[in-house]
């Protein structure tokens, strides 16, 4: 198996192969061999996972994942790679590279078609400028039992957030409302060629496999987050009454007094469950109106 972790062997094959990082595709690549094997080992990958991947680049956590994997399924969209992952991963007989853009895939599909009768899992070392909506999609699929990801440590610490803090966001409760997520820990700058400006840090989110909430309209509840964190400084009733203009501002506070909240409580600072409340009693509203 060759080292595509150790510079010596790889700059030269990528020489060989004409490979110039891409900073529009926001290649960092790994150059410390620990931390992909830390990442397939945490995430619980073994025989029985099928494991779907984003983004392989030169192969390092595809590599880790194959020696323990039921089957990897890497969907890459850099055509450029294909003679390097052919050297570096094409010894596993359990690993398929799929040349596509994982945005434009039906995932609950692909995930169906490729690991039948295995535990799925997504794992990805996610390019900065689009981990927002690949995490999405991958939550939004509701076929994986985790999702293990790393990004950038302010997004991690975002995900991971509770309700007050000053990472809190309308994605904090997203991320939460589909999975419970646990960082596991950080990788320095230093891991990466070329090196980027911030640590990254490696969060896995486990697919809740119910909601413990009773929220009968999910997109109304999604709409109440956004639009309580739209004004985040103000006043949630404020920002319920922008969100859901057929309200008002004195249906907003009825809407809030009716959820069990304080007049003057801030969307920053509400939970699911409280959320789960409020969306309730706007559903509620909007169909009697």
């Amino acid at each position: 198996m060759i080292n595509v972790c150790d510079i010596q062997v790889m700059k030269p094959l990528l020489a060989q192969h004409g490979f110039h990082f891409s900073k529009a595709k926001g290649q960092n690549f790994l150059i410390s061999r620990w931390v992909p094997e830390r990442i397939a080992e945490e995430a619980g990958v073994d025989e029985t996972a099928g494991v779907l991947e984003i983004g392989p680049g030169i192969g390092p956590l595809t590599q880790q994942l194959a020696l323990r994997a039921g089957k990897v399924c890497a969907v890459e969209v850099d055509e450029r790679l294909k003679p390097i992952l052919a050297l570096t991963v094409g010894e596993f007989s359990n690993t398929e590279i799929l040349w596509s853009d994982i945005l434009k895939q039906n995932i609950p599909a692909l995930v169906q078609e490729k690991f039948p009768g295995l535990r799925p899992m997504a794992c990805a070392n996610l390019p900065y400028y689009i981990t927002s909506p690949i995490l999405t999609a991958l939550l939004e699929a509701e076929c994986f039992r985790s999702v293990t990801v790393m990004v950038q440590k302010e997004v991690a610490q975002r995900i991971a957030a509770q309700p007050g803090s000053p990472d809190y966001s309308a994605f904090s409760i997203f991320c939460q409302y589909y999975a419970k997520p646990e960082i596991l820990f950080d990788v320095p700058a230093g891991c990466f060629l070329p090196q980027p400006k911030v640590t990254s840090a490696v969060i896995t989110l486990k697919v809740r496999e119910e909601k413990p909430w009773d929220i009968p309209e999910p997109e109304i509840f999604f709409r109440a987050v956004r639009a309580s964190f739209a004004m985040r400084r103000k006043k949630l009733q404020n920002g319920l009454a922008s969100g859901f203009p057929q309200l008002g501002k004195a249906g907003a506070a009825e809407v809030i007094a009716a959820a069990g909240l304080p007049e003057n409580v801030r969307g920053e600072t509400l939970g699911i469950p409280e959320f789960a409340r409020l969306s309730k009693e706007i559903s509620g509203r909007l169909h009697h109106d």
